[in-house]
């Protein structure tokens, strides 16, 4: 299933059972931002969702909601304690899990976040992982970098796919493929007979491009920067696929990953030629959280990210 924003179904307190209902309250409510869709996430009435996180502020001596007519935020007792409740409610997964694995095997659902140019390569990642696993429901979320690292933060991703450059101390990356990019343009474009086209020259061109937050695009400039260049695109969106369907109907044209076409196809109408002066690749990989221990869910991930990755390097074909 591919969805267009970070929102995860609230966990069933029956599943978590480590962890009070109170606590899944309160992760609700900070994921929320408003009271009324947190209680109807969690299946329980407005009052009953006050007073659970009224009952925690008294049992810890502290306030942690910003008091107000409308929620407008925790304070930072309340972030701590949100922090403490979420590192619980995975923990009580993890051993949920952990059980399940012990018993019929790998049970529950995999929630991936991946940049858009990633969105069609990841599926050798998810096929691999669901023909080993056919008991795990598999989501994969369309984000930007930053809300991948923010979900993995939060305990609202098991794992992320992003350029390897985003990572950090507290996350474990794992290579699964490089990608350079090429020049897609509509059949009737100006290179009719050439095979390759220089990046000075595609920004001359009416680009459609991804939108400014999104790290691809940030990359694309930064290489446009490294010659001088500027160009203004004259179409921006945070979809890869409406980008080649754009692209294919005959104005614009655009920077995309091999990989995409690789796996789906060069879109009717249009053309691909090779990026040079510079030729450039970005690595791709696998992002989890870095904390003991992982979740029998992450550690199947990563054992697929490795053998993928293992089979990129030895030349294997991956997407």
């Amino acid at each position: 299933m591919y969805t267009a924003a970070l929102h995860q179904p609230f966990p069933s307190p029956a599943r978590l059972t480590m962890i009070t209902r109170k606590y899944l309250y309160l992760i609700a409510l900070a994921r929320e931002k408003h009271f009324g869709r947190a209680a109807e996430a969690c299946h329980v009435s407005a009052s009953t969702l006050s007073a659970a996180i009224r009952d925690i502020e008294s049992e810890l001596g502290v306030t942690i909601v910003e008091r107000g007519q409308q929620f407008s935020g925790l304070t930072a007792e309340g972030e701590r304690v949100l922090e403490c409740a979420r590192q619980m409610a995975a923990r009580a997964e993890g051993l949920r899990q952990e059980l399940a694995q012990m018993q019929d095997g790998l049970t529950g659902r995999l929630r991936l976040g991946v940049i858009p140019t990633g969105l069609t390569a990841v599926a050798t990642l998810t096929a691999a992982f669901s023909r080993r696993h056919p008991q795990v429901n598999v989501e994969v979320s369309s984000l930007s970098t930053q809300q991948i690292l923010a979900g993995l933060r939060n305990f609202e991703l098991d794992g992320g796919i992003a350029y390897l450059e985003s990572t950090s101390p507290d996350l474990d990356a794992y290579p699964l493929w490089c990608e350079n990019h090429v020049l897609l343009t509509p059949q009737s474009g100006p290179f009719e007979g050439r095979d390759c086209v220089t990046w000075q020259e595609a920004a001359q061109i009416p680009l459609g491009l991804l939108t400014a937050n999104m790290h691809n695009r940030q990359t694309i400039d930064a290489v446009f920067a490294s010659l001088g260049q500027k160009p203004q695109p004259t179409l921006e969106t945070d979809s890869i696929i409406s980008i080649l369907a754009h692209v294919s109907a005959g104005h614009w044209s655009s920077i995309v990953p091999r990989a995409v076409l690789d796996l789906i196809g060069v879109p009717t109408g249009t053309r691909v030629f090779d990026l040079r002066e510079p030729v450039v690749e970005w690595a791709t990989g696998l992002l989890v959280l870095n904390r003991q221990p992982r979740s029998p869910m992450v550690d199947a991930l990563m054992n697929e990210a490795r053998a993928l990755g293992h089979g990129m390097q030895n030349g294997t074909r991956t997407g």
